[in-house]
């Protein structure tokens, strides 16, 4: 009997590992789309749940998946005639640092646009079902400098009253660090 080598030149093998390496990469940004949650429960409209005071608590992990940080923070939301929405943030970290950040939310194509002093790319928020989706470039503290980072926020209402929130932090489309926190109405 006789074997024949399977030989593969340099350039179709470069070819070969230029398509395997694409097809990996494409797959790593498949996900969960905001349409899969259209008939999730309970109904999560922003302008319900995002009015009167709220309470967060959260962690804020690394790249590598190590919490480095809690924190808790306090939120006050209200909508004005024209549904715009105003949710003024005060954040105290486990470390002492504290920030603030105030969002308005302005109606635009079937969502929100979201703005704060410190996003450097305005954020689009949608919602279906029981899920808010929202991406936006924020701006950090980061030494004695700051780092703009992508935030790729999802948000899943899972009662009445309690809303779960996970964002992915990246920087030249690489994931550096991940916010989880728990947000809570305090009033009905």
């Amino acid at each position: 009997m006789q074997t024949r080598a399977f030989v593969v030149s340099p350039s179709r093998l470069g070819r070969i590992i230029t398509l395997a390496l694409l097809m990996l990469w494409l797959s790593g940004c498949a996900g969960p789309g905001l349409d899969d949650y259209k008939d999730h429960e309970p109904a999560l409209v922003p302008s319900d749940f995002f009015e009167g005071e709220l309470m967060a608590r959260g962690i804020v992990k690394d790249w590598s998946g190590e919490v480095i940080r809690t924190f808790d923070a306090d939120i006050s939301a209200s909508w004005d005639a024209e549904g715009v929405g105003t949710l003024d943030e005060v954040f105290r970290f486990d470390d002492g640092e504290r920030q603030t950040r105030t969002w308005t939310l302005t109606p635009e194509d079937g969502g929100y646009r979201a703005t704060a002093g410190d996003v450097v790319e305005p954020g689009h928020m949608q919602w279906r079902g029981n899920a808010i989706h929202m991406n936006y470039v924020l701006r950090l503290a980061y030494g004695d400098n700051t780092l703009d980072v992508r935030m790729d926020d999802w948000m899943f209402l899972v009662t009445p009253d309690t809303l779960i929130n996970q964002t992915t932090m990246s920087k030249w489309g690489v994931d550096v660090g991940e916010l989880v926190l728990v947000i809570q109405k305090l009033d009905k």
